[in-house]
């Protein structure tokens, strides 16, 4: 059960909330930008504007509408953390010659193929490239997520050598290859 979702989730002043009870459909406005984020209609929403909180209701204590009531909590703070600070998803580039670059609205990428990657970046998320790292921002942390991972698949890390595209901070076992000299 989800003790988080029980409690009041605070949104600080710089953003404001509107619920449409009619279409369940919670709208944040922050200094980053607007969200829209749809909720389930078996959850009851309270929103107290004056004291700046959301609560949701769940309607029974079955396993459904429990895992429904903390997910709708999660992606509330998601998206008031989204408004006010933004998500950001840091790619490395390791491997020589392996490089990026922003052109204009595309960004391309040398991975060792014959031929540069080109990948448009999306109208709702920016791009920045600095040194062998890509910088990816935006409100909607799934949003974010996803572009980083579709920038990761073009060239996912060797488990041999270690070259490729890898998330900032994530480890990578490498392998030891051939053996020289079996006994």
């Amino acid at each position: 059960m989800s003790r988080l979702a029980k409690k009041p989730i605070p949104y600080p002043e710089k953003v404001k909330v509107t619920y449409d009870e009619k279409n369940h459909l919670l709208t944040f406005e922050g200094p980053k930008g607007k969200l829209q984020l749809p909720i389930h209609p078996d959850i009851k929403v309270t929103l107290n504007a004056q004291e700046r909180w959301i609560k949701f209701d769940r309607p029974t204590d079955r396993s459904f509408h429990r895992a429904i009531h903390g997910t709708m909590a999660a992606l509330v703070k998601n998206a008031i953390k989204g408004v006010t600070d933004g998500w950001t998803e840091i790619l490395e580039i390791h491997g020589l010659g392996y490089r990026a670059q922003l052109k204009g609205n595309v960004l391309e990428l040398h991975l060792g193929y014959s031929h540069p990657i080109h990948y448009p970046v999306p109208p709702d998320v920016k791009i920045e490239v600095k040194g062998n790292e890509i910088y990816v921002h935006g409100i909607d942390k799934q949003r974010v997520g996803q572009v980083a991972a579709e920038i990761r698949h073009f060239r996912k890390p060797d488990p041999y050598k270690g070259k490729g595209i890898r998330y900032k901070g994530e480890e990578l076992k490498l392998k030891p290859g051939k053996q020289a000299g079996k006994k």
